[in-house]
């Protein structure tokens, strides 16, 4: 048994009002794309957390510019992933709030 077995684990509620996608070719499903995203955002937020709201404070930011781009690809899936690690990384502080 670990000594960190019974510690609660953080909660995280990332909550994204709107998600707007402009000049994508019409073949990209957006559920499957919106399915890819939301998990692997779960994934990366599990595996590495939100440092922006480490020490418990919430964090709200209205939007976030400066993040990593996204591939040139008609692929949901592939898109839904890249999109999520770009969000992850505005959550890990890297863009910049505006």
């Amino acid at each position: 048994m670990g000594l960190n077995e019974h510690e609660p684990q953080p909660s995280f509620r990332i909550d994204i009002g709107e998600l707007v996608l402009d000049g994508f070719d019409s073949r990209v499903d957006p559920d499957r794309l919106m399915t890819s995203f939301q998990r692997e955002l779960t994934r990366l937020v599990g595996d590495r957390g939100v440092p922006l709201a480490s020490d418990g404070t919430p964090v709200h930011l209205d939007a976030l510019a400066g993040l990593p781009p996204l591939p040139r690809t008609t692929s949901p899936a592939r898109l839904g992933e890249a999109l999520a690690r770009s969000v992850h990384a505005g959550l890990t502080g890297r863009g910049e709030p505006r």
